[in-house]
C-alpha cells in the first residue's frame, strides 16, 4: 500500500513539474529576422504584428494567452496578419527590416516603445501603421486588435494601388 502511494505521488510530481500549458508550448513565433516577415508581408499582403513583451510582465502573458494564441489559431487571420513577438529584455540578436543587426531592446528603443505590452502593426518595408499600448479593457481588447488589423491591412492596400 506504502509503495503505491509513493509511486502514485511520484506520478504526479513528475507530471505536475513537467506539464506545459499548450498555448505556451506552442507560443507566438520569436522574431529573429524582420526581412523573412517582410517577405512574407509582401506575398500574403498582410500586416506584421509584433508583440513587444517582458517575460515577467503579466499583462504580456494575458495578451498572449487570452488572444494572440487564440488569433494565431484561427484560421480566419492566417493570410490576415503576421503574428510575432519580442521580449525586449532578450539578449539575442535579431535582423532588422533594413537587414541590419540588432537587439530587441534597441529596435523597441527605435520604435519609442516605452511599455510592455505594445502592439505595434508594420508594413513589409518597417513603417509603422498602427499602434495599442497596454492591456486596454479587456472586454474590447480583441475588437481593439481586430480594428488594428483591419486599418493596418487598408493602409497596406492603399499603397499598393
Amino acid at each position: 500500500m506504502k509503495q503505491t502511494i509513493t509511486a502514485t505521488l511520484f506520478i504526479l510530481l513528475w507530471t505536475s513539474v513537467n506539464w506545459v500549458p499548450t498555448a505556451q508550448a506552442e507560443g507566438l513565433p520569436v522574431v529573429q529576422d524582420l526581412t523573412v516577415e517582410a517577405k512574407e508581408s509582401i506575398s500574403k499582403q498582410a500586416p506584421i504584428l509584433l508583440l513587444f513583451m517582458s517575460k515577467t510582465c503579466i499583462y504580456c502573458e494575458r495578451v498572449l494567452r487570452e488572444f494572440l494564441l487564440p488569433m494565431q489559431l484561427d484560421p480566419e487571420y492566417v493570410n490576415k496578419v503576421i503574428l510575432r513577438q519580442i521580449d525586449i529584455s532578450s539578449r539575442h540578436k535579431l535582423v532588422n527590416f533594413d537587414g541590419k543587426i540588432t537587439s530587441p531592446r534597441a529596435l523597441a528603443q527605435s520604435h519609442r516603445v516605452m511599455a510592455v505590452p505594445t502592439i505595434i502593426l508594420f508594413d513589409a518595408q518597417g513603417k509603422e501603421l498602427t499602434r495599442i499600448v497596454g492591456l486596454l479593457n479587456t472586454d474590447f481588447y480583441l475588437s481593439y486588435l481586430d480594428n488594428a488589423i483591419n486599418e493596418s491591412q487598408a493602409k497596406i492596400k492603399l499603397n499598393i494601388q
